[in-house]
């Protein structure tokens, strides 16, 4: 059976099916009745990058599966010979044997559809850019690892159990790392190869320092070129590398694993999937135990190929941790491949405890005053004094909004309070007071609490910001404005640190996505803190640098694995999730110890705990229940608790349940309706050595609204004490095949639409509600607007004869596409007047044609109309020239 994949493109005889921006749904077009022919979109917004490189999967399993390599390659040049047979000709860049069978391959999309055909071929997948991860968090606030390694636990592991990864290989598929870094092992020595160093025994450079897939923020160049030399140029690899094993300044959680440093990134710029499966595959052959990628593809599915890839690494006996992403902007159904991954360990981001902020201070006694460093400023000097002054009170409302008098701050460390109207930025304040002689600005929160600035130049016509600019709390910035209003203050900066306590200490970091996975499978799988880590980044940038999300909560959770199978030598990657996972510690709502327990859908189970997983004598299999929909009814699941004691332990059954969110994909809102858990037997005695089983029956709440996603946690707690167990669990309320997929949203979408330009001469599609002709010549093809609510399983494209209804058969049928990323987002894919019927390509002739285009849902039936929508559009003529 053939199955293909698309996420952000559709090709095939539809061809280029493509996101729009989420700043679309703000568009004046909203505003235009669906059933006039002038609505409009403009086509210059869209995201319409064109799908050149594609995923061919074949037919065999790979060598992972048992295939053998003799028959792997006689695969592909059957593969190879039948293309050039067809006629259809590619440029080949990867052939993978190990974790995937097929081939990444640049062809034309027209014969796409044609190549999906071939005999030997099983499945045809976009190529997916994999977004550059980012190292930009402002350097003035530091948070300390070490609180890091507090809140998993690591530092008992290290410093009372003993444990510090020795013996284990942790692959860092990344952007590198700085191969001289003096806390990752780096000596220094040019006259020595790269590899290996005192603790980089292995690696690769996939791309090269100039590759870019395709990110405009830097010159692309897609070509990669390749070379032994994994040396991090862009930063987020070193700084992953340094929380799984950092060994200097800062101090990883498993400071003496080694590692295998694997480049898939440039220096800035993004990368490709098929570049992240040869990144695998070589981990593999490398011996790597445990394999970090803190990288990923949002709203994906389980079956796309670095996903595939990574449970197959799984399978040859290597942990795969993988971030789950920092989309919760998405809504749920959000998570990233490859940690969408069934067997791979998926991580959430929970925040630091501290926060360590710079110091400087103020006179008359030297009264210490945290600050954080402004994004877009000049560098704080570590030390110098400078008088202050005021440029407004404590109670202005738009302070330093206007133009200040020439001069007035002349040599000056200007006191400004944050707030005014919306177009006063902080930007706005630093320049006027850079512009009134200021040689530094401190920006002052509007109400007690610190804050994190950006003062970017909007534009780059807009003057840039040359001085310090560092941001204060409110109720530091009211104690200066005080003393100021009584006579002069200096304030001296200083390179000293203030740690303080964080406001959001241990909750689910914001931006970290929501799960479940678009077949209702429980992610993420665990989390741990994200939230601001200070680590190692290039000598050439720094050293050290703070960053944040779950990139960074996913080496926290590689180095407890790490740490975990020193304890446990040859534990499966399976048992290592599972133990993980029952030793973890859920979190809470809010920073109200009574609050209810965060999502399960969007913690796991909770932040990974790593010394009471190392003395853990218990597991629970399996280690995490994904219920699906609770349309039929409850659902019942049977745990096996294998205990590894001396002695034998009696666990008493209970139930803790976690919020639920209800309301749009893209907008869930918290609420409770918790589910109802029912126990075969209250309590369970499990012999020394051995085994016993307990069934969980668990139950939706009947007034939880429908298509809701809620969850809990079934916990085992010893009656003479001891370390307590937890399994998480999440489902689906209602029907699932409920979501309505193909929602008309504000545009009144689904649009039969034609490209023009506009009296500006700027391209629009414009709506066709009665039909249109189309030359199919130039730009001059039918474009269908689409907005897809939710993950879809299938999607066909069906043209037939507007007079007669005659057949024409398929102009598109794809399987596990994405959804959009927001309510009134939209894709759109135009018809080039070819249709297919097996492996045979036509080219309908002139006349008008319905198409009609059908939706399966996600966990549809085939053959169940009510798991299917539909649209047919308007007439569409073709009259070629």
């Amino acid at each position: 059976m053939k199955r293909a994949l698309r996420t952000l493109a559709l090709v095939g005889c539809l061809v280029g099916l493509v996101a729009m921006p989420a700043a679309y749904a703000q568009d004046d077009s909203t505003s235009v009745p669906a059933d006039q022919d002038t609505s409009s979109v403009p086509a210059a917004e869209a995201e319409n990058d064109q799908q050149k490189l594609w995923f061919v999967e074949l037919e065999s399993p790979p060598a992972a599966d048992g295939t053998s390599l003799s028959t792997l390659k006689q695969e592909k040049d059957a593969f190879r010979a039948e293309a050039e047979r067809a006629g259809i000709n590619f440029n080949e860049h990867y052939a993978f044997d190990t974790l995937w069978n097929g081939l990444s391959v640049e062809v034309d999309e027209s014969r796409v559809s044609e190549l999906s055909q071939l005999g030997e071929v099983r499945a045809v997948y976009p190529v997916l850019t994999v977004p550059v991860p980012e190292v930009k968090e402002p350097e003035g606030e530091n948070l300390t690892l070490d609180t890091a390694l507090a809140m998993t636990g690591a530092d008992v592991a290290q410093n009372d159990l003993g444990y510090t990864g020795e013996g284990v290989k942790v692959g860092i598929i990344d952007s590198g790392i700085d191969l001289d870094h003096p806390d990752l092992g780096g000596d220094d020595d040019p006259d020595v190869d790269p590899l290996p160093t005192n603790r980089i025994v292995a690696g690769y450079d996939f791309v090269g320092d100039k590759f870019n897939a395709d990110d405009p923020a830097a010159p692309i160049d897609p070509t990669p070129v390749p070379d032994r030399n994994p040396d991090d140029c862009a930063g987020h690899g070193t700084h992953v590398a340094g929380i799984v094993g950092a060994n200097g300044e800062v101090t990883g959680v498993a400071p003496d694993v080694k590692f295998g440093a694997y480049k898939v990134f440039g220096c800035q710029g993004n990368s490709r999937s098929d570049v992240m499966i040869a990144a695998m595959e070589q981990a593999l052959a490398d011996g790597m135990d445990v394999v970090n990628m803190s990288i990923g593809t949002a709203l994906t599915w389980p079956q796309y190929p670095t996903a595939e890839a990574a449970d197959r690494l799984v399978n040859k006996g290597v942990s795969v941790v993988a971030s789950i992403g920092n989309e919760s902007r998405f809504g749920v159904y959000a998570a990233s491949a490859p940690g969408i991954g069934d067997k791979v360990i998926g991580v959430a981001a929970f925040d630091n405890t501290h926060t360590n902020w710079s110091k400087f201070t103020i006179s008359p006694d030297n009264k210490a005053i945290a600050y954080g460093q402004a994004v877009g400023a000049s560098s704080a000097p570590t030390s110098n004094g400078l008088s202050m002054k005021r440029t407004g009170t404590s109670t202005s409302t738009a302070d330093a909004c206007n133009p200040l008098p020439a001069n007035s701050l002349s040599g000056k460390a200007a006191l400004i309070r944050l707030g005014g109207p919306s177009a006063c930025t902080p930007y706005t304040k630093a320049l006027n007071a850079q512009n009134a002689g200021a040689a530094a600005v401190v920006l002052y929160n509007n109400t007690p609490g610190t804050f994190l600035a950006t003062v970017d130049r909007p534009n780059e016509n807009s003057p840039k910001i040359t001085i310090p600019v560092v941001t204060t709390s409110g109720s530091e910035g009211f104690e200066i404005d005080k003393r100021l209003s009584s006579g002069p203050v200096t304030m001296t900066w200083t390179d000293e640190l203030i740690s303080l306590p964080s406001p959001t200490d241990g909750l689910i970091r914001s931006t970290s996505s929501y799960g479940l996975t678009p077949e209702l499978g429980l992610k993420p799988d665990i989390g741990a803190p994200g939230g601001l880590i200070r680590s190692t980044i290039p000598l050439e940038k720094g050293g050290h640098l703070l960053n944040a999300g779950t990139s960074m909560a996913s080496p926290h959770v590689a180095g407890g694995v790490a740490l975990l199978l020193e304890a446990k030598p040859n534990t499966s990657p399976q048992a290592v999730r599972d133990i993980l996972q029952n030793s973890a510690d859920p979190k809470r709502w809010n920073s109200d110890p009574k609050a209810d327990l965060d999502n399960a859908h969007r913690q796991g189970a909770g932040m990974i705990d790593i010394d009471d997983a190392i003395l853990s004598e218990t597991k629970i299999e399996p280690g995490k229940l994904s219920l699906g929909e609770s349309e039929v009814g409850p659902v019942t699941k049977t745990l096996t608790i294998e205990n590894n004691d001396s002695s034998s332990v009696t666990y008493d059954l209970s139930h803790a349940p976690t919020r639920s969110t209800e309301g749009s994909t893209f907008a869930p809102s918290p609420t409770t309706g918790f589910a109802s858990v029912v126990f075969s037997s209250p309590s369970v005695t499990v012999p020394a050595g051995g085994t016993a089983t307990v069934d969980v029956t668990i139950t939706a709440n009947a007034a939880l609204a429908a298509r809701s996603q809620y969850g809990g946690y079934v916990v085992l707690t010893p009656q003479d004490g001891g370390q307590t167990y937890r399994v998480p669990y999440a489902g689906f309320k209602g029907d699932y095949q409920s979501i309505k997929v193909l929602a008309p949203t504000s545009f009144g979408f689904p649009w039969l639409t034609k490209l023009v330009k506009d009296e500006f001469g700027n391209d629009i599609l414009v709506k066709q509600s009665n039909g249109a002709t189309y030359t199919l010549s130039g730009s001059d093809f039918p474009y269908v607007l689409v907005h897809l609510d939710h993950q879809v399983r299938r999607l066909r494209v069906e043209v037939t004869d507007a007079q007669s209804g005659k057949s024409w058969h398929r102009a598109l049928d794809e399987e596990y596409l994405t959804r959009n990323t927001t309510p009134n987002g939209f894709f759109f894919a135009s018809w080039d007047g070819k249709t297919q019927n097996g492996n045979k390509v036509a080219d309908v002739p002139d006349g008008t044609y319905k198409v009609t285009l059908s939706v399966q849902k996600a966990l549809g039936g085939d053959d169940d109309p009510a798991h299917w929508e539909h649209w047919d559009s308007p007439p569409i003529t073709i009259a070629r020239p």
